[in-house]
């Protein structure tokens, strides 16, 4: 059995052209070292498919809730974001079967990384849009997204990390976190900073990021689980 079979059994779809379900797996890096390769990167089916998978995460959203607008974005945002996306490829095993540079294929753990498992999944739809139509995209699209939306409801995950912990230590422990830079390295263009989360004088976690910003998330993160109030 091919690969693209492998491919078709995991997702649980037969493509009348399989070269629509390879192109969605090909990163541009993969080019790059096999010039000859006759299909193009998954950049062009990727755009569409994210338009696609905002479209019908919006419609279900709209339909079957009466909330206000803003209350509905943060939702959306919940279920299409990288993080959420890449755990999809995840849990069908599309990462495997992603064609990469062998430098890329080696960088297993990073944030390009989780891009990259994500942007494979909105190729994914958007050739499965095209090759057997809106009904079986949105199939797709809501057993294996839209299906998360009652843990995200329940546990809040739509709020982001820093306002979570904050709200969690404000009702739990009656102090506001404080975030402070513990140490930074690497060169100006990219710094790598350590932030601590603390509530009063205690430190509860650490987060690590290209920005402070993204350290304090990681932070906030860490602390909401080594505190138990995910």
């Amino acid at each position: 059995m091919s690969d693209i079979n492998l491919l078709e059994k995991s997702i649980g779809l037969k493509f009348k052209n399989p070269d629509l379900l390879t192109q969605a797996i090909v990163h541009r890096s993969y080019l790059n070292e096999h010039p000859e390769f006759e299909l193009d990167h998954n950049e062009r089916l990727e755009f569409l498919g994210d338009a696609i998978l905002e479209l019908v995460v919006t419609e279900y959203l709209y339909k079957n809730y009466p909330n206000p607008e803003g209350e509905l974005t943060n939702w959306r945002a919940s279920l299409v974001n990288g993080t959420s996306l890449a755990a999809v490829a995840k849990e069908l095993g599309i990462e495997q079967f992603i064609m990469l540079s062998r430098g890329e294929a080696k960088d297993k753990n990073s944030k390009a990384r989780q891009y990259i498992m994500a942007n494979a999944v909105e190729a994914i739809i958007g050739a499965i849009y095209l090759d057997l139509g809106s009904a079986s995209a949105k199939k797709f699209i809501t057993a294996h997204i839209i299906s998360k939306l009652e843990n995200i409801l329940a546990n809040k995950l739509y709020i982001d990390a820093k306002s979570n912990f904050q709200e969690r230590a404000q009702e739990k422990a009656g102090v506001t976190p404080i975030y402070k830079v513990i140490s930074s390295s690497g060169p100006d263009h990219a710094k790598t900073f350590k932030v601590g989360v603390y509530l009063d004088k205690e430190l509860i976690a650490t987060g690590a990021g290209s920005s402070k910003q993204e350290a304090q998330t990681e932070a906030a993160k860490n602390a909401l689980e080594i505190k138990n109030w995910n």
